[in-house]
Parts: C-alpha cells; structure tokens; sequence
C-alpha cells in the first residue's frame, strides 16, 4: 500500500448538509455518506453537478445513518457509474430506504405539478432522480452488524458504533494501514427520550466530526411544561397546533411525549393526526428493530393508538376541514416539501393556528425563515401571510450541542494527528474549533467544499 491518501471534502464541508468524505487509497476508495444538499438555492443547486472525483473508482459507500443530507445523492452517484455496495447497519437501510423512496415520490410529484401550473424557470422542471432509480440504487444495499470490524482489503478495515441521534445511527471507525478515521456522523444526545447514549470513540488518528451546535448548548426547557401549555392554549383558541416534523425520530418523540403529557392527566384527549406516510414506516422501523430503541412493545403499541394516521390526500383535506382543536404533525421538518405545506398553505394566514417548529431549521428553509420572524412565506410559487403564532423548542433536537460534543471526544486515549471539524455553518465551525483548542490543544482543520487533503498513513 502507498504511505499516503487523499481526503476529498465532497459535502458537508463549510455548510450542514450533502455529506460526502471521499477516502482514496491504493488499495480501495471509499464514500463516507452520501447526502443531499439542502437549504440556500446556491447549495441545492449543486446537487446537479456531477462530483468532481472519478466516480466509477468508488468501491464501496458506508452510511453513518440514513438521513436525506447523508443518504439523498446515492441514486445521482449511481446514475453517475457507480457499481459497488452500499453499507450501513440494518435500520439505517431500512430508513435509507424509507427515504429515498419517499424523496423519488415527492421529486416526482413536485416537477409535474411545477410543469402543470407553470411556477417553474425550468421547462420542463426534472425530478432529481425517480423512483425506478432510488430502487435500483436500493439493490445495492448490504447490511452489517454494528461493533464488529469488517475486512475490505489487505490493509483497511472498518466498524459501526451506536452513535444514538436516530435510530440504526452510527460512528464508523476506519482503519487504514494502521491509522485509525473516525467519522462522528451525526452524534446523537445524552439522555434522550428514546435511545441510549452514544458510545465514545476511544482512538483516533484523523477526526472528522460534525458541529451543527458546535457554537451552542441546548437550552434547559422543560419540553412537556411548553407541548402542556400549548395543547391547552390550542384548545382554548379552538385552533391548529402544527409541528413540522422530521420523519425520522421527531416524529416519533412527539407521538411519545404527547402520548406521556394524556397518560399524566397534563392535556387532555386532544385528536393527534400524524401525516407523514414516511413517518408512518419510519414507526414500523421501530418495531422491526427493537434492540435499537428504549420503547417497550407494550408502549410503542399505546402511542401508537392514541394519534390518527393520515393515510390520504384524501383525508389531510377532510383534516384541514375539520373544525376541532387538534394537533398535526406532518412532514417535513424544515417546511421543505412533504404535506406540511398543505397545512399552512391552508392555515398560516389564521391567527388560531400555531406552528411550533421542533429542530434544526438549515439557512435558507421556509423554516429558517419562519424562526426569524417572515411576515410572508412562498408556497407553490404563490405568497401567503403568516399570521399564526410561530413557536420553537430548541432542546428536542436529535443532534448533540458543544458539550455533547466534548464529552463524545472525551475518551480519546490518543492526540489525533489532525481534527476536520465538518457539517456546520461557519460561526458553529469556528467557535467549536476555538473550544477544542481550549479543550484539548489538539490540531483543528475547517475544510472547505471540494478541499483535498493528502495524508500519510
């Protein structure tokens, strides 16, 4: 094996999304991720250029989680000559799947209603990819179990480690002529509502790891204290509660959390609708694998009936139309696409509805700009008021905050030769490089899209 690699910053390099880490070797090439860029119109525009790296050399992708900004691009690699396996952990598959099926659907969808009302500059508008191409990138999936190291050559081997964030989320620890990568992936928090803490890499010689919060801690809110008082407050206005929601976990913490807030006597039997067909498989996920999660059968069945799936358009309009107090929860988190727009195209210009926002709102989403105040907001190429009452909690992100972060580095017996601090937006990037300084004293890089780093290994 040569004495050197390259790493190639594809994504997440300066920005929150579209991860992709390229390891090039002489032995195999391998892709950390393989996400979509969301967000500002100049990052979503990328998604359509090839990437600047000879595709069909790519030997093999593992997946930290399935996550659209780690997972969304695999169908434009393959269509790009990409013939190797895709490796992740059994639930991550069975989410990467969920989504990109989902995403093909909405693509789909989304270009022919653009082409049909003629709100796009594109003519005509294009899917990113379709659903015959997110199946057959689904054909490559292999799964392998998490704590055992898998031989890929002579030289270079790899592990998953639990990493909590979502469920079937992982670190992966990479081995490559006795230098060891760590890839945080997304880390997920200490104790959440439904996994256990992640486990801690305890070496590494190069360190990638993300920084979505690396400038902030979670804020210490009571979360069932907020969802009590504006259940009842929703009540009291006889109006709409909704919650953007992240398919993947989010959803499933809301349905636990307000399922608890009933079984305490805290809210009364408000209606619950749960719209999101993602989320609804996202829900058999958490069946399927049980090891995964801390719900008990017994719990995860009682949540479960106490909301009402949406399984139409049909009955998301019969959900507009009725005229109870209730609570909605659809896709998608950061009011992106999925049938959350449908709700407040409908519903955000009514000053009884509520939009709680419960996560990471990326710059540049009709999220982002709901948090900070939007008196307006452009859905189907139309404008709508926003007269809802907008709120937000913070401290149900999937995602750890600087001290999270720091104490996931904390059992490094090593000093590693360089740490790529990746996956933020550049105030969280450098302040959590400033902090690791303080912290450790160790060596700390903020790559840039598209840097190539050469290293000895």
């Amino acid at each position: 094996m040569d004495n050197f690699c390259r790493i190639n910053f594809l994504g997440a390099a300066g920005v929150v999304t579209g991860s992709k880490f390229l390891i090039e070797t002489s032995e195999k090439n391998i892709l950390i991720d393989c996400g979509m860029f969301q967000g500002l119109k100049e990052l979503r525009e990328l998604n359509w250029d090839d990437l600047p790296v000879d595709v069909e050399a790519i030997d093999i992708v593992l997946l930290t989680h399935g996550h659209l900004d780690h997972v969304g691009y695999l169908p434009r690699l393959m269509k790009q000559g990409f013939k190797g396996k895709i490796l992740g952990t059994a639930p991550t598959l069975a989410i990467a799947e969920i989504i990109l099926m989902d995403s093909a659907k909405i693509q789909e969808e989304e270009a022919k209603k653009a082409n049909q009302e003629k709100y796009t500059k594109h003519h005509p508008a294009l899917p990113f990819y379709m659903e015959f191409e997110a199946e057959k990138t689904i054909g490559l999936f292999q799964v392998e179990m998490p704590d055992k190291w898998i031989r890929l050559s002579e030289n270079i081997s790899f592990r998953f480690q639990y990493n909590g964030h979502i469920i079937g989320a992982t670190f992966i620890e990479l081995d490559v002529n006795g230098k060891r990568f760590v890839f945080s992936g997304d880390v997920g928090r200490r104790n959440d509502y439904l996994l256990d803490n992640p486990k801690k890499p305890k070496w590494a010689d190069f360190l990638f790891v993300e920084s979505t919060y690396g400038n902030k801690l979670h804020p210490e809110e009571d979360v069932q204290a907020i969802l009590t008082e504006l259940v009842n407050e929703t009540i009291h206005k006889k109006g709409n509660l909704i919650i953007p929601s992240f398919a993947v976990e989010r959803l499933q913490t809301l349905m636990y959390l307000l399922w608890e807030l009933y079984k305490k006597n805290k809210i009364p039997n408000i209606p619950i609708f749960i719209d999101s067909p993602m989320g609804n498989n996202v829900l058999d996920v958490f069946k399927r694998f049980p090891k995964w999660h801390k719900l008990s059968m017994a719990d995860y069945n009682a949540m479960c009936h106490h909301v009402n799936i949406v399984q139409s358009y049909r009955e998301t309009w019969e959900t507009i139309d009725d005229k109870r107090a209730k609570i909605i929860i659809a896709g998608s988190g950061m009011v992106t696409g999925g049938r959350v727009l449908t709700y407040l195209q409908q519903l955000i210009d009514e000053p009884t509805t509520t939009v709680l926002l419960v996560g990471y709102q990326a710059e540049g989403t009709r999220g982002r700009q709901l948090q900070e105040g939007a008196h307006e907001i452009r859905f189907f190429g139309k404008y709508y008021p926003v007269k809802a009452d907008i709120k937000s909690i913070e401290s149900l992100s999937a995602h750890a905050d600087q001290n999270d972060l720091l104490d996931w580095m904390s059992n490094i017996k090593n000093i590693p030769e360089t740490v790529f601090l990746v996956h933020g937006e550049p105030n969280a990037l450098d302040a959590f490089r400033v902090k690791i300084k303080n912290t450790y004293n160790w060596t700390v890089k903020i790559p840039k899209l598209t840097d190539v780093e050469k290293v000895l290994i």
